[in-house]
C-alpha cells in the first residue's frame, strides 16, 4: 500500500521555489511553476530528492510582459487584455492580465515552452493551467477581431441582448479551446521530432461547476475533445467549495455537498477515455482571512467528497505547501499562529493515505442531475431584460453578490407572493447557481449519491446514458447546443429510463439564436414533441415506451426557497422513479468501502439528525495518532475515513497509517526487529501506526528513541517522533 515506485505519480504538489525541508513530503511528482530561465536549478533540487519533474505555468495570465509589451514580435499586445464594458483590464495583478488568446499569444507560448522547457530534458509533463474568459470580458479590440473571424459578422456588445451575450460566450469558450490545442499539439511534436520523447500535456482547472458558479466560461467538455490533452487536474478546494448555494430557503456555505459535486463532474468528465484525472486538495485555501479551526474542517469536508468518487485515485495533495507550513493564519490578525502541531500531522497523514487508494466501481443508486458547458454561456442577464439599464461598475476579479443583494432578493423574490421579475434574474444569475443546486441539494442532502450527468457526453460517448436510472434535467440554466441530444434523451426513456424535467420556459435565453429558433419556443419544447408529451399546468408523469417522464411545470430556482420546494421535488423524483419500480432510498449519510478504507459523511439537515454509527475494529484516519476505535459515530456535519482492521487481520506485517513516507521496510521474524527507510517533512511531529507480528518494546529513528505506544488487542503499535530532513531509519523492536 504505502510503499510504490514514484513512477506510479499517484500524489502531486505544484511549487514556485526550489525544495526545502518543510516542503519535502516526498510526493511521487512536482509540478514547479513558473516559465523563467531559473527553472533547471529549481528542478534539481527536486530531482535531487527523488521526485518526479513536471512543469506548470497559466494559459490565462502570466508573467509574459515580453509579450505584451512587444520585445518578443515588436508589437505591442495589450489590446489582447480581457477587457470589460468600461474599458477597465481584468488583471491577475500589476502587468499581468487574464489574455483574450490570439493565435499569436498560443505561438508566444509555444516558443517560450519549447526553450525553458522542453529543452530541459528532466520534464515529462507540461500543465497549462486555468483557461478562464471572464464572463464581463469580451469588449478588447483582439476580442473584437476573433469575433469577426468566428461568426463572419461584426461584433455586437455582449450587453445589448442575450443573443449577443451567448455568442461571446460561446466563442470565448472556443478560444481557449484552440490555444490549448495550438500550444499542447505544437509542444509535444516538438519533444518527440528533436528528442524522442513523448510529452505528456495536461490541464489543472477549476470544476464545470465552481466556474458557472464565478461567472467564468472554460472550454471544460471541449478538453475530452483535444487529443492533446493526457490529464486534467480538478482544482477543487475550500476556496470553491464554501461558495454558498440555497436550499430549503437558507443560503448558506455547505463546503462538503458543493465539493462532491464539483468532484463528480469531474469524474465524468474523463470517464470512459482513457485520461487521468488528479483531485486536488488544499488545507488551506487561497483566503487567508480564515483561523486554522476553519480550515481544518473544510479540509476534512474536501478530502472526504473526494475519496467519495471511486473511479479517480491520483490526488494533488497539496498546491502550495509553503504557504500552509511556512505561514501564519488568520493572516493579518494579531492572533495569527503557524499551523498547529495535531493538523501538521493529520495533513501530512492524508498526504500519504491518499496514495494508497485504488479505483473502485461506481455503485448505488444511478440517479443524475444533467449540466454542461453550455450552462457556461448564460450566467448573466444584459441590460436589455433590465429595461435597458446599465448596471453600476464593477472591476472586482471575482464577482459575487453583496450581502445586502441577496437581502433583497429574499425579500423581492423568495418571500414575495409575485416575484419581482429583475430580482428573479438576479438571482437565477447569482454565485449560488440556484437553477442546478435547486434540483441537486435536496437529493444529495438525503443522502442519493448523484452524480453530475454531463450534456456535452450525451453525444460525444454511444450509451453514455445506460449508467443511469433517473435523470433530472431543466433547460432554464443551459441549453443543448444540438438537437441529437434531445434525440439521445429521448431514446433513453423509450428504453426505460425516467426522466424528471423542471422548467416554465421563463429564462430568456430560450430566445437565442439556435437550432430550435422559429420551430419551438424552446429545446424543451422540442424534447417533448420527441417524448409525446405536454408542458401540464403544475405536474405530470407519463408513460413513455419502457420509461417514464415526469414534468414540472415550475422554475427550478424556486425550489430552494422554502423547505417545501425540496420536499416536492424528492417527492416527484420519487413518485417518477417508482411507477418504473425503482426504490430511491432516503438517508442522511453517503459512504463507500475502498480497499482498506471507509469513507463517510454525515448530512446536515437531512432526513434524521441521528449519527451514522460503524462497529468493528479501526483505525481513524483523520486523527493525529490513527487512534484505534470500536464504535465510530460521525454526527450530522462530520466527515470520516476509517481504515479497517479486519481487511488485515491475514497480514502479519502493514503500515496502517503514516505521516513520513516510507521508502522501504524489511523485517527479521526471528530477532523481532522491523526496519523501514523513512523521510517526509521537516518539523512535523510524525506518527506511524504498524501492524506487526510481535509486541512492540522499543523502536528508534536513527538510534534516537522514539515514543512507543503498544495495542496488543490490534496487533498495532503507534511510534512518535519529531521528523527532520532527509532520509531516516526506522527501527522497531520486540
Amino acid at each position: 500500500m504505502y510503499i510504490r515506485d514514484k513512477s506510479e505519480e499517484r500524489t502531486s504538489i505544484q511549487t514556485h521555489g526550489a525544495l526545502n525541508p518543510t516542503i519535502d513530503c516526498q510526493c511521487d511528482v512536482v509540478m514547479l511553476y513558473g516559465l523563467n530561465e531559473e527553472l533547471p536549478e529549481r528542478l534539481k533540487t527536486f530531482r535531487d530528492a527523488g521526485y518526479r519533474l513536471h512543469f506548470m505555468t497559466g494559459i490565462a495570465w502570466g508573467g509574459y510582459v515580453d509579450y505584451l509589451y512587444g520585445d518578443w514580435d515588436g508589437r505591442d499586445h495589450w489590446d489582447e487584455a480581457q477587457t470589460d464594458r468600461w474599458g477597465n483590464r481584468i488583471l491577475h495583478g500589476e502587468d499581468t492580465p487574464y489574455m483574450c488568446p490570439t493565435i499569436s499569444f498560443a505561438d508566444y507560448l509555444t516558443e517560450k515552452l519549447k526553450k525553458l522547457v522542453v529543452d530541459v530534458d528532466a520534464v515529462e509533463a507540461i500543465y497549462v493551467e486555468e483557461p478562464e474568459f471572464f464572463l464581463r470580458g469580451g469588449y478588447s479590440e483582439a476580442f473584437k477581431r476573433e469575433y469577426r473571424l468566428y461568426y463572419g459578422e461584426e461584433w455586437v456588445p455582449p450587453h445589448e441582448s442575450v443573443d449577443a451575450f451567448y455568442r461571446c460566450s460561446k466563442l470565448k469558450a472556443y478560444l481557449y479551446a484552440r490555444t490549448i490545442d495550438r500550444v499542447g499539439s505544437a509542444v509535444k511534436e516538438y519533444a518527440l521530432q528533436k528528442y524522442g520523447r513523448v510529452l505528456k500535456f495536461c490541464v489543472p482547472t477549476h470544476s464545470l461547476i465552481n466556474y458557472t458558479q464565478w461567472k467564468i466560461v472554460s472550454p471544460e467538455g471541449k478538453l475530452a475533445d483535444l487529443p492533446c490533452v493526457d490529464a486534467l487536474i480538478s482544482q477543487t478546494w475550500t476556496g470553491t467549495s464554501r461558495e454558498k448555494t440555497w436550499y430549503d430557503g437558507k443560503y448558506e456555505e455547505r463546503t462538503f455537498e458543493t465539493a462532491y459535486l464539483e468532484y463528480g463532474a469531474m469524474q465524468e468528465l474523463v470517464k470512459g477515455t482513457g485520461r487521468e484525472m488528479w483531485f486536488l486538495h488544499d488545507p488551506i485555501e487561497d483566503n487567508p482571512i480564515f483561523d486554522w479551526d476553519d480550515y481544518r474542517k473544510n479540509y476534512f469536508c474536501v478530502v472526504a467528497a473526494s475519496y467519495l468518487h471511486p473511479l479517480v485515485n491520483k490526488y494533488e495533495i497539496c498546491p502550495w505547501p509553503n504557504r500552509v507550513f511556512d505561514r501564519k493564519y488568520p493572516e493579518g490578525s494579531p492572533d495569527a499562529t503557524f499551523i498547529p502541531d495535531d493538523y501538521a500531522t493529520v495533513i501530512s497523514n492524508v498526504f500519504n493515505l491518499s496514495g494508497t487508494l485504488e479505483t473502485a466501481p461506481l455503485t448505488g443508486t444511478r440517479v443524475g442531475v444533467l449540466c454542461g458547458d453550455c450552462e457556461l454561456y448564460q450566467r448573466a442577464y444584459p441590460d436589455s431584460e433590465y429595461g435597458g439599464k446599465a448596471p453600476e461598475e464593477e472591476t472586482g476579479t471575482v464577482i459575487r453578490e453583496k450581502d445586502e443583494l441577496i437581502d433583497e432578493i429574499k425579500r423581492t423574490v423568495v418571500d414575495a407572493e409575485t416575484p419581482d421579475r429583475e430580482r428573479l434574474l438576479d438571482l437565477m444569475a447569482s454565485s449560488g447557481f440556484p437553477g442546478f443546486f435547486s434540483l441537486a441539494n435536496p437529493l444529495l442532502i438525503y443522502g442519493v449519491p448523484i452524480r453530475p450527468v454531463l450534456l456535452n457526453n450525451v453525444r460525444r460517448y454511444v450509451g453514455y446514458l445506460d449508467d443511469y436510472d433517473v435523470l433530472v434535467l431543466s433547460y432554464e440554466y443551459m441549453k443543448p447546443d444540438f438537437p441529437d441530444v434531445n434525440a439521445a434523451l429521448a431514446e433513453w426513456v423509450q428504453k426505460g429510463g425516467v426522466l424528471i424535467y423542471v422548467g416554465d420556459g421563463f429564462d430568456p435565453y430560450h430566445g437565442i439564436r439556435s437550432w430550435w429558433t422559429g420551430k419551438y419556443a424552446n429545446p424543451a419544447e422540442h424534447l417533448f414533441s420527441l417524448l409525446g408529451v405536454t408542458l401540464p399546468a403544475d405536474r405530470a408523469i407519463t408513460a413513455v415506451g419502457s420509461g417514464f417522464v415526469g414534468v414540472w411545470n415550475v422554475n427550478p430556482v424556486t425550489l430552494g426557497f422554502k423547505k417545501e420546494g425540496s420536499d416536492g421535488l424528492r417527492a416527484f423524483v420519487r413518485e417518477a422513479a417508482a411507477r418504473k419500480g425503482l426504490s430511491i432510498p432516503f438517508r442522511n449519510y453517503l459512504d463507500i468501502r475502498r480497499g482498506n478504507l471507509i469513507i463517510s459523511a454525515c448530512l446536515e439537515h437531512s432526513v434524521t439528525d441521528e449519527p451514522k454509527v460503524y462497529t468493528g475494529r479501526f483505525a481513524d484516519m483523520f486523527t493525529p495518532d490513527f487512534a484505534l476505535t470500536n464504535e465510530k459515530r460521525v454526527a450530522p456535519g462530520e466527515r470520516s475515513v476509517l481504515f479497517d482492521l479486519d481487511t488485515v487481520a491475514d497480514q502479519d506485517l502493514a503500515v496502517i497509517g503514516t505521516s513520513v513516507r516510507f521508502l522501504s521496510m524489511t523485517d527479521d521474524r526471528a530477532a523481532k526487529i522491523v526496519t523501514a527507510q523513512v523521510r517526509g517533512i521537516a518539523g512535523i511531529h510524525a506518527a506511524v501506526r504498524l501492524k506487526v507480528p510481535f509486541a512492540v518494546t522499543a523502536a528508534d529513528v536513527d538510534g534516537v528513541p522514539c515514543t512507543v505506544a503498544y495495542d496488543a488487542d490490534s496487533q498495532t503499535v503507534l511510534l512518535r517522533f519529531p521528523n527532520t530532513q532527509g532520509e531516516h531509519t526506522l527501527t522497531v523492536r520486540g
